[in-house]
């Protein structure tokens, strides 16, 4: 069984290249110079080459505030690649796991937002991310999308290593402590994932649709940081303290969600995955970064 994974250099793709596939289960991550998929020839080109089970869409443009000033840029990977993608494996009756994000809601509603849910994108990230969607819905119907939020791992830019590396900078910290939302680790993330494609690979009949897929429980950036220096001090790691600040406090290009808490009921009663707390989830994280916990702590 052969699965195409795109975006296999990002944190997600690269903790799917890690996982314990099935015996049988062969991948193929072709890095972005050797497959444009905004090039729709060439995605063609590629998928004739093999007979894929499943294809994962986990590339993305991420930057979300350069998407402010590179818009062509963000639509093109976020809501061309994934039409084009949608009509390959479409043509070839191969299902599409597409990974998606909190961005398309506004972040307006209190509680966690469901699958169903309206959106209302803030930013051209979202509103990308947004049309993708779309392009996946209508242009594949044995489709899968997956929002997460907060994504963090060991690899690439993220959270966790910009906490680290400032508390390791600096003597305090300021972070923003009125947007609320989900931590999810990428390993967590990417082991739903491949359930999901396995099993839609492995059944037509499989759940289809729209669902979220984010570690459980709720914190603010702010309550995220101080989570991480706390862990990292238990870890031998320096202590700083974490001073929470108003969104107002730190303006960016790209407007936030306040509320980017989503709801994985639909996850659980369609896959049978019940994602862990996002503080479990960390731990390991914090274990490849600054190391195990020190024995006198």
């Amino acid at each position: 069984m052969d699965i195409l994974i795109l975006g296999g250099a990002g944190q997600v793709g690269t903790e799917l290249r890690a996982l314990s596939w099935p015996d049988g289960v062969r991948l193929d991550a072709p890095e972005r110079a050797a497959l444009d998929i905004t090039d729709a020839a060439a995605v063609s080109a590629r998928m004739d080459g093999r007979a894929y089970a499943a294809v994962i869409n986990a590339a993305a443009y991420t930057a979300v505030d350069r998407a402010e000033a590179e818009p062509v840029d963000a639509w093109r990977l976020n809501a061309l690649s994934p039409a084009i993608l949608a009509a390959e494996t479409a043509r070839r009756q191969i299902p599409l796991v597409h990974v998606s994000t909190d961005y398309v809601f506004d972040g307006a509603r209190t509680g966690a937002y469901r699958p169903e849910d309206s959106i209302a994108p803030r930013s051209v990230y979202g509103a990308s991310k947004a049309a993708g969607e779309l392009a996946v819905r209508a242009g594949n119907p044995r489709h899968a999308i997956l929002r997460t939020a907060w994504v963090v791992s060991p690899h690439r830019g993220n959270f966790v290593k910009t906490m680290l590396r400032l508390a390791a900078e600096r003597d305090a910290l300021t972070v923003v402590d009125d947007q609320h939302g989900c931590p999810t680790s990428a390993a967590d993330l990417a082991a739903a994932i491949a359930v999901v494609a396995l099993r839609m690979a492995a059944d037509a009949g499989a759940p289809t649709g729209t669902h979220h897929c984010v570690n459980a429980g709720v914190t603010t950036w702010c309550g995220f940081a101080r989570a991480i220096v706390a862990g990292s001090v238990r870890r031998g790691g320096r202590d700083v303290p974490v001073f929470g600040i108003p969104t107002s406090a730190y303006p960016t290009p790209a407007r936030r969600p306040a509320n980017s808490e989503l709801s994985t009921a639909s996850l659980t009663a369609a896959y049978g995955l019940a994602p862990r707390p996002w503080q479990a989830a960390l731990d390991p994280i914090l274990d490849r970064l600054v190391g195990p916990v020190s024995a006198e702590v």
